[in-house]
């Protein structure tokens, strides 16, 4: 048998190599397509579409934000989108065209917007947030085009949306800002921005191979979701009014470092009214709002005033109500009033003796009181009103540290308030050995009359609304409802009752110590005649020199209720470094919180009860007595309660003074004139400043003038004229009319 040659063992063995390199070969290829479609298959799918689809996202509708009447505080306006589709752009000709044309409505770069047109897309955007006014200029130019060089479809308007505050600076940090997306930053535009920013819409357009978006036809649109509406608590009107007396105290003490004030119904915790100055406008948010900082930058060096213009930025942005911690001073003095009579600690027979300071313990020194001689023996009422320092270090040891922290605790000051706008800040109280509420007996000398420790303006009204409804803690805040544009409700707030901090007797009784103090006490700056104020002043030292004049700055606060027969309403006002002639709380933010309460009361409808002095000040419109016979005339006089004066012998009355329908004070005089007299009959307006109401008022008799009373009412000679609205030495016709304002001048803490 023949051997087998190697031409024929070669043979085999190719063909064995040649069957290994192919079921090699296809079982890679094989395996690999089993990884495409089983584990690539949802990625490569995915790129499949991106690569046959564009997405271009249209802008959803912000929702508005209204005041508790449905006023308008925030709005998306409508504006535009530019966008181009350079798909229709044939010639390098018609793209200077377009990028010119455009560039010069819109104040943008040719160059480059001239390379957006060398994209082949049907979707470009070119600028954001047009007006109509630029819009319309845009769409002029694209009819002008198409008339004169034949370019169609290359220019488009997209409806797009502006954030708008119609109120400018108006609660500025209680609403907030967006920013260039539409995004809330601050305020209640971050805090419920999940809400409002609403849900985008989009179209997606097919591509073809080369990536290019196909024509119109070619493209799904998912309309875009409206955001949710926002109804607040505050009220436009209150706002305005808190608005309004805050910026005018401000300057009216050269207060240094802003100030604040908050307004809330007790029975809910709803904020009807919470102002910030110096704020800014949220429609310029960026934009430094107060003109002596704005200086003080520009004079910088260049290099330093970019973080100089940052740190001013964040400081007006602040909610000082809720961001800012600060030492209350006397206005917790109620607090710890509730404390000690809620553990029957006190009676009316308890005595607090002051001797102008007190030693608390074996070794301290000696703290003060603002009365360097003392305030004697005196009851647990008495000490309030006269916010004897001394007799709170009493209180505090009588309460021992555990009891007064448990208190501290109850009325919410070692927890944040929960309030529904960001940013609010935790108290800082004592800490000793690291266990928080533990406190050295310093500590509990001085904490029972608010020193040493720091809670929120927002803490402090909370607690003192709590002395107002019956001794419950509520949870406070601003937005009342979220609805949709139909006005379907989507979420609601209800008033929620935290804790019973004290009994309802024991509040009853703290209310009627404030209520005595704006009577006769230290808070009678606070007091509006006819209405039923409680109060409390506070003035805290701060352990910090911000205006550099070597000495601490100081806080100065008044707190208070009304009406106190039946409570609606709680109201802080806070200024922090007052540098004008006095920075107690009584002479800073006393006046504020009258100017407030008495604007805001009537608006609130709320009833006045005069006292019987008060009826006896009350001023009356006298009616035109020009023409009238002089016994007519003045019996007229008499029945207004007023004193007829006649000049001259005729027996028609031809003349008068105070002019028709003036407001003149009941007891006060009025001039009949028969004879032409009235020009020639004058007086020299005197100076009321610094005199008690009786002083003035028999200055003004013996005048022959009128005096109307404004600002503190009382007969202590503690009040006195501070301001008249006619100014001494001016001739003016006997009988004229000059409103004297009054004022406790007080160094009450």
């Amino acid at each position: 048998m023949a051997k087998k040659g190697p031409t024929v063992m070669l043979w085999r063995r190719s063909l064995i190599v040649l069957l290994v390199i192919l079921i090699a070969g296809f079982g890679s290829v094989t395996a690999r397509l089993l990884y495409l479609q089983t584990y690539m298959a949802p990625e490569l799918q995915k790129k499949a579409v991106n690569q046959q689809l564009a997405d271009t996202t249209i802008s959803a509708k912000r929702g508005s934000i209204y005041d508790r009447n449905g006023k308008v505080l925030a709005q998306s306006a409508t504006v535009w989108k530019i966008v181009i589709a350079p798909i229709f752009l044939e010639t390098d000709e018609e793209r200077h065209i377009v990028a010119d044309g455009l560039a010069k409505i819109l104040e943008l770069d040719s160059e480059e917007l001239y390379k957006k047109t060398l994209k082949k897309s049907y979707y470009i955007e070119v600028k954001r947030q047009v007006e109509t006014e630029t819009r319309d200029k845009v769409l002029e130019f694209a009819k002008d085009i198409k008339s004169k060089y034949g370019i169609v479809q290359a220019i488009d308007t997209v409806e797009d949306f502006k954030r708008s505050y119609p109120l400018n600076e108006f609660a500025g940090s209680v609403l907030g800002f967006v920013g260039s997306d539409s995004q809330g930053l601050e305020g209640l535009e971050a805090q419920y921005d999940e809400y409002l920013t609403g849900k985008p819409g989009r179209i997606i357009t097919a591509q073809n191979a080369i990536g290019t978006n196909m024509p119109y036809q070619y493209q799904q649109k998912i309309e875009a979701q409206d955001g949710y509406n926002l109804t607040l608590t505050l009220d436009e009107t209150i706002q305005r009014i808190m608005e309004k007396y805050v910026k005018q105290a401000i300057v009216e003490n050269k207060v240094a470092n802003r100030g604040c004030a908050i307004m809330v119904n007790v029975k809910t915790g709803a904020v009807l009214g919470m102002a910030v100055e110096d704020s800014f406008d949220p429609n310029d948010p960026f934009d430094i709002a107060d003109e002596k900082t704005k200086k003080e930058i520009e004079s910088l060096p260049e290099n330093e005033q970019d973080q100089a213009t940052s740190d001013a930025l964040t400081k007006q942005w602040r909610n000082k109500a809720i961001s800012d911690t600060y030492t209350p001073g006397s206005v917790f003095k109620p607090v710890t009033t509730a404390a000690v009579l809620s553990e029957k600690l006190v009676d009316d027979n308890t005595r607090f003796n002051c001797t102008g300071s007190i030693i608390p313990y074996e070794g301290a020194a000696p703290i003060g009181c603002h009365l360097f001689s003392g305030h004697g023996s005196q009851t647990l009422t008495e000490a309030l009103m006269n916010s004897c320092n001394p007799a709170y270090v009493q209180m505090g040891f009588m309460l021992g540290a555990e009891k007064f922290y448990q208190y501290y605790v109850a009325f919410g000051f070692s927890e944040k308030t929960g309030i529904d706008l960001p940013g609010e800040s935790e108290d800082i109280f004592f800490d000793q050995d690291g266990v928080e509420g533990k406190m050295y007996d310093i500590d509990l000398a001085v904490a029972p009359f608010g020193q040493n420790f720091q809670i929120t303006p927002m803490q402090m009204i909370m607690a003192i609304s709590a002395l107002a409804n019956d001794g419950k803690l509520m949870q406070p805040y601003t937005v009342s409802q979220i609805t949709d544009s139909d006005g379907n409700v989507i979420k609601s707030t209800e008033p929620t009752v935290k804790r019973q901090v004290i009994s309802k007797d024991v509040a009853d009784q703290v209310l009627a110590m404030l209520e005595q103090n704006a009577i006769s006490g230290g808070a009678k700056n606070g007091y509006v005649a006819g209405y039923r104020i409680g109060g409390k002043t506070g003035t805290s030292e701060t352990h910090r020199d911000n205006n550099n004049d070597g000495t601490d700055d100081y806080i100065a606060s008044f707190a208070g209720i009304a009406p106190c027969d039946d409570p609606e309403i709680a109201l802080l006002c806070y200024f922090d470094t007052p540098l004008g002639d006095s920075y107690y709380g009584a002479s800073v933010a006393g006046p504020c919180f009258r100017n407030i309460m008495s604007e805001v009361l009537p608006y609130l409808g709320v009833e006045k009860k005069y006292s019987e002095s008060e009826l006896k000040n009350l001023s009356t419109q006298i009616s035109a007595y020009g023409g009238m016979a002089v016994d007519e005339a003045s019996a007229a006089v008499s029945n207004a309660e007023l004193k007829a004066v006649i000049k001259g012998d005729g027996d028609t009355v031809i003349s008068q003074s105070p002019d028709p329908y003036s407001y003149v004070p009941k007891g006060g005089t009025v001039i009949l004139y028969t004879d032409d007299s009235a020009e020639s009959d004058t007086v020299i307006v005197p100076d009321f400043k610094g005199l008690s109401m009786s002083q003035a008022s028999d200055l003004a008799t013996q005048s022959g003038l009128n005096i109307t009373i404004s600002g503190t009412f009382s007969s202590d000679d503690s009040v006195t004229a501070e301001v008249q609205s006619i100014e001494k030495g001016k001739v003016v016709s006997r009988g004229t009319v000059i409103t004297v304002t009054f004022e406790q001048k007080s160094n009450i803490m």
